[in-house]
């Protein structure tokens, strides 16, 4: 399994770096040695601003087995509205035509996502996506299978409906291998569960200590805090993102390390991190 950034920037696109979006990826081989279809599984963790673009470098859209949205915040899913056109669009592939998907992708999220995407995208009342997505709502720790993907929503601290995920895998190299992924949140209990013994926390890490404590709590973790997180959970590496243009990475990362003995780093948009 493998995860790979396909957007870092926090709150709004960076001029560097698209919105929030990471793409989980299981090879054929590591599906077959886990006992599932022997074929490539892929898995998007949230689809902001711009990631769209980014995540067509990578991989072709209609190989989504399943997207996962954290919360409806726009640099978490406003791109849903440009993969819902490809879907159902594309000249040789789209659903209005000959050859498309064969069924709706599966989109996981809040309780509203499918009236919320509609409505971003001008949808009326009485239309829908139905033909390309298929919306399902996240039911805490109500498990998900995606192939040999199982996925558990964890409601965490934020102004909206939100959910973080922890998503066991099969391991690059054997066995099995833990992902949590925090999508936004402040500290909590719930976030600590999510993290209990991940072999790599993905944590959100918008705010800086000192300077942002003049807005409310419950919107974003720091990197201290995110730090903290990890510590309390026993995750074995920590991924720090969701970081915005304002910030210097330099800066979060050092609060981490403070809060954190062990491996941390900064995601960056592109590379791929074995797990």
């Amino acid at each position: 399994m493998r995860l790979v950034p396909f957007g870092v920037s926090g709150s709004f696109p960076g001029p560097a770096t698209p919105a929030s979006s990471y793409l989980v990826h299981v090879s054929a081989a590591e599906s077959a040695a886990a006992g599932h279809e022997a074929r490539d599984w892929n898995v998007v963790l949230d689809l902001g601003n711009g990631a769209f673009g980014a995540l067509q470098r990578h991989m072709d859209p209609m190989a989504l087995d399943a997207v996962s949205i954290s919360h409806l915040h726009p640099d978490h899913c406003a791109d849903l509205a440009g993969l819902y056109v490809y879907l159902r669009y594309h000249p040789e592939r789209g659903s209005l035509r000959d050859g498309g998907r064969g069924a709706p992708l599966p989109v996981y999220g809040p309780s509203t996502a499918e009236r919320h995407v509609a409505l971003s995208y001008g949808l009326s009342d009485g239309e829908s996506m139905e033909n390309d997505f298929d919306f399902r709502s996240w039911a805490e720790h109500e498990l998900v299978e995606v192939g040999p993907l199982t996925i558990e929503p964890h409601r965490v601290f934020h102004p909206v409906e939100t959910y973080g995920v922890r998503i066991t895998g099969p391991s690059s190299s054997g066995g099995t291998t833990t992902l949590a992924y925090t999508g936004d949140t402040d500290a909590c209990t719930s976030v600590v569960e999510l993290a209990r013994d991940v072999d790599l926390l993905l944590s959100e890490a918008a705010f800086l200590e000192g300077r942002d404590d003049v807005v409310e709590r419950g919107i974003h973790l720091t990197g201290h805090r995110a730090g903290q997180v990890a510590t309390d959970a026993g995750a074995r590496r920590l991924l720090l993102t969701h970081l915005p243009v304002w910030n210097d990475p330099a800066d979060t990362l050092a609060e981490a390390r403070g809060s954190y003995a062990g491996p941390v780093e900064v995601a960056e948009q592109g590379k791929t991190y074995e797990l």
